[in-house]
């Protein structure tokens, strides 16, 4: 539990430092201050990226770690096939 609460701490921290990084890079370029819905909207939006990149690749990792990706069927997938004879469409 304190793992995932200090994982959570980093992407929270990781988000608000990408927030106020757009915002000053927002005001280099001239587009003047960011209102309160601004910055929230910006919040928003970069943690949920930060937490949706964290959570697939947490997933990506759990599927690497208990061999998912070892298990594939790929018998059905027409590209193999047409790898091996390349007369066949």
């Amino acid at each position: 539990m304190l793992r995932l609460l200090r994982n959570l701490a980093i992407a929270a921290a990781v988000a608000l430092v990408c927030t106020v990084g757009i915002s000053l890079f927002w005001r280099l370029i001239g587009g003047g201050p960011l209102p309160v819905h601004g910055w929230i909207a910006l919040l928003i939006g970069t943690l949920g990226t930060v937490g949706l990149a964290w959570g697939l690749m947490a997933l990506a990792f759990k599927s690497d770690r208990e061999g998912w990706d070892a298990r594939v069927d790929n018998s059905l997938d027409p590209a193999i096939h047409s790898a091996d004879d390349p007369d066949k469409p």
